[in-house]
């Protein structure tokens, strides 16, 4: 049974960098067609696809936060982690982790973490 856990701060002040992680157990994040994307919700809007890192360590991240977010993986500590640099009260959001498995996709959310509420707040 995958399960995924996010962890961060979950007060960010302007202008400084977001950093979360996402634990996952149950599966190697490297095995075989494994994906695993970052997605948020702000207050009173919908989901937002924010990238994803697929099991061979590529990833693809949304035209418009491509320039202030970095996503990657620790293989060792079965990790991925969520970069957003430069933040503004316009990315405060519950930030969700989840996955699934299967080849020349990664859209299909098949496992969701539990999401982390993240307030930019000075």
């Amino acid at each position: 049974q995958v399960q995924l856990q996010e962890s961060g701060p979950g007060l960010v002040k302007p202008s400084q960098t977001l950093s979360l992680t996402c634990t996952v157990s149950g599966d190697s994040i490297d095995a075989n067609n494994n994906y695993w994307n970052w997605v948020r919700q702000p207050p009173g809007k919908g989901l937002e696809w924010m990238g994803v890192i697929f099991y061979d360590g590529s990833t693809y991240a949304s035209p418009s936060l491509k320039s202030r977010t970095s996503i990657s993986r620790d293989t060792s500590k079965n990790q991925i982690s969520l970069q957003l640099i430069s933040v503004t009260p316009e990315d405060t959001a519950v930030y969700y982790c989840n996955g699934g498995k299967g080849s020349n996709k990664y859209t299909t959310y098949d496992y969701w973490g539990q999401g982390t509420q993240v307030t930019v707040s000075s």
